[in-house]
């Protein structure tokens, strides 16, 4: 997919400028970061969405044959067990469009973000930083109610 010379306004923008397939794996997505850190706030940064709490937690993007999602090196390194499965890099996980989304992974590894963020802030002297509010039992069923990921129509989004 092609970089959208438009910087969309928001994360709902960012999702509906996706034909339907791909807006219902990004809600995915975003579902299940907001249901493992309720109390990050949502931007666009980078041009693509983000979820903040004491500084960046994670961000996702939709691309032409994977969907990436950046939770950062420390996140890739404490997961690399587990992400042997997919191709990464330093800070990022790409998760191929034909295979289902890991959501428990997912959750596992914004949580332990959300940690990070937590701990940093705290060592800062911010009063008032709960230990973590992520839930770790989370478990965020497909659009369809299959419990699978949509798949992809086989249609990237070119513009």
């Amino acid at each position: 997919m092609r970089a959208n010379p438009v910087v969309p306004e928001d994360i709902d923008a960012y999702i509906a400028a996706f034909p339907l397939q791909i807006q219902a794996v990004l809600q995915v997505m975003r579902t299940t970061i907001r249901q493992a850190a309720p109390e990050a706030t949502e931007k666009i940064s980078y041009r693509i969405p983000t979820f903040v709490q004491h500084g960046n937690l994670v961000h996702f993007a939709a691309f032409t044959n994977h969907l990436g999602f950046y939770p950062g090196a420390s996140a890739i390194a404490e997961f690399s067990d587990q992400l042997a499965a997919y191709p990464t890099s330093k800070g990022a996980l790409q998760l191929p469009l034909s295979v289902d989304i890991p959501v428990a992974l997912i959750t596992a590894m914004t949580c332990f973000r959300v940690g990070e963020n937590l701990a940093r802030a705290g060592s800062k002297g911010r009063a008032g930083t709960p230990a973590s509010p992520c839930r770790q039992d989370v478990a965020v069923p497909a659009q369809d109610g299959s419990g699978r990921r949509p798949g992809s129509s086989g249609h990237p989004h070119d513009s």
